[in-house]
C-alpha cells in the first residue's frame, strides 16, 4: 500500500471510526454461498470453528487451514435458512472455491456458488453505528452477539450482521449489488463518513487483523496469528486439527503476531532484530497520523509488549494489537 501522507479524507474517516461512524465499501471481498443439506457438516470439517452448532441468524469467524494447520484465510461465516454465506478475503476467493471443491466427495450434498459479482458488502465502523441502523429500520440487531444477523426489510435478500470486520464496533451489510447505491446513499444521509480502501488497510494494520499473503501464509498457523477466538478446541476432527490441538496442549506456539511502533518507514519482509539476533519478520507497514506502524511475527522467547527491536536502522517498540489475542484459552 502507499506510504504517502494521510490526506484529509482519510483523517476524517479515522476520526469517524473513533468518535462517530464511517462506512467502507467492501464489495471487492469475495462472497461464496455454500448450500445443500450437508453444508454445515462440510464447513465444520474444513475450518477451525464450531460451524455445526450455529443456527440460522448466527455467524462466526473461522480459519481455513491446510493439513499442517498453516493458514489459508480468515473468513466470516453467516448461517442463513438455506445456505451459509462466506465472506472471504479478496485474494482468496477463487483459491478457496477450488480448495473446498477438492473435499466434496461423491456422496456429499454440497454446492459452492461464487456470488461476489451479484452481491455487495458495506461495513459500518464506529461508536455511532447504532444510530445509522435505527435510521435504516434494523435497530433490532443492536446488542446482539458477534456474527448474528437479521434481514433488511427494505432490501430483498439483504441482511445486516454484528461486526465491522475490524476490532472497532460496527456492523456489516450484505445485499444485492442492485441495491448497493441506494443503501450507500441512505447510510451517508444518516451521517456516516465514507472510508477508502486505503484507510481500511491502515486500520487493519493498526488493529492487527491478519490478512492473506502478509500475516496469513503457509509459514504461520492460526495460534501464531492470535486467532484464538476462531478456534473450537472441543468440536472434534477437522483439517489441521491435530496440529492445532498439540500446539495448544503443549503450549508450543513459537512465535506471535505483534504490533510495532516504528521510528521510520520499513519494508514488509524486513528482519526484526535484537542486537545481532534475528527474532522475527515484519509482515505489514503503514504510515499513521502520528508516525509509522507495522505488524510482525516475533519469537515467543524474545518477549512481547514493550520489547525494543530494530529493523535495520529503524527502531521499533512492540505493542499489543486489539484484533487478536496471545492468551491460551481457559478450557
Amino acid at each position: 500500500m502507499s506510504t504517502s501522507a494521510i490526506d484529509t479524507n482519510d483523517a476524517a474517516a479515522i476520526q469517524a471510526v473513533q468518535e462517530g461512524v464511517a462506512v467502507c465499501d467492501r464489495s471487492f471481498w469475495g462472497r461464496i454461498k455454500v448450500s445443500d443439506s450437508d453444508r454445515l457438516r462440510f464447513l465444520h470439517n474444513q475450518s477451525t470453528n464450531d460451524i455445526q452448532s450455529l443456527k440460522p441468524g448466527q455467524g462466526c469467524d473461522t480459519v481455513f487451514v491446510n493439513s499442517t494447520a498453516r493458514t489459508i484465510d480468515l473468513v466470516t461465516a453467516y448461517i442463513l435458512e438455506d445456505a451459509v454465506l462466506l465472506l472471504v478475503s479478496p485474494n482468496r476467493r477463487e483459491f478457496l472455491i477450488q480448495w473446498l471443491d477438492r473435499y466434496i466427495f461423491f456422496a456429499d450434498k454440497v454446492q459452492l456458488t461464487d456470488i461476489t459479482d451479484e452481491t455487495a458488502t458495506l461495513s459500518l465502523i464506529g461508536p455511532q453505528s447504532d444510530a445509522v441502523l435505527e435510521k435504516l429500520g434494523v435497530g433490532a440487531i443492536i446488542g446482539q452477539r458477534y456474527g448474528n444477523h437479521i434481514s433488511i426489510p427494505s432490501v430483498s435478500g439483504g441482511f445486516v450482521a454484528v461486526g465491522s470486520g475490524l476490532a472497532s464496533s460496527g456492523y456489516t451489510l450484505i445485499l444485492p449489488a442492485s441495491d448497493k447505491q441506494e443503501v450507500w446513499s441512505q447510510i451517508l444521509e444518516a451521517g456516516a463518513v465514507p472510508m477508502s480502501d486505503r484507510t481500511w488497510e491502515r486500520l487493519r494494520i493498526l488493529q492487527g487483523r491478519p490478512t492473506p499473503d502478509n500475516e496469513l501464509t503457509e509459514e504461520y498457523n492460526p495460534l501464531e496469528a492470535g486467532l484464538w477466538q476462531t478456534i473450537s478446541f472441543n468440536k472434534g476432527c477437522y483439517i489441521g486439527q491435530e496440529t492445532i490441538a498439540r500446539l495448544n496442549t503443549y503450549k508450543g506456539v513459537k512465535q506471535h503476531l505483534w504490533g510495532i511502533h516504528l521510528s521510520a518507514p520499513a519494508e514488509p519482509g524486513s528482519a526484526i532484530t535484537i542486537g545481532d539476533e534475528k527474532v522475527g519478520r515484519l509482515t505489514s507497514y503503514t504510515k499513521t497520523l502520528d508516525g509509522h506502524f507495522g505488524l510482525g511475527y516475533i519469537r515467543t522467547k524474545a518477549g512481547g509488549a514493550g520489547l525494543k527491536v530494530h529493523l535495520g536502522e529503524v527502531e521499533g517498540e512492540v505493542v499489543e494489537i486489539p484484533f487478536i489475542s496471545h492468551d491460551y484459552p481457559q478450557l
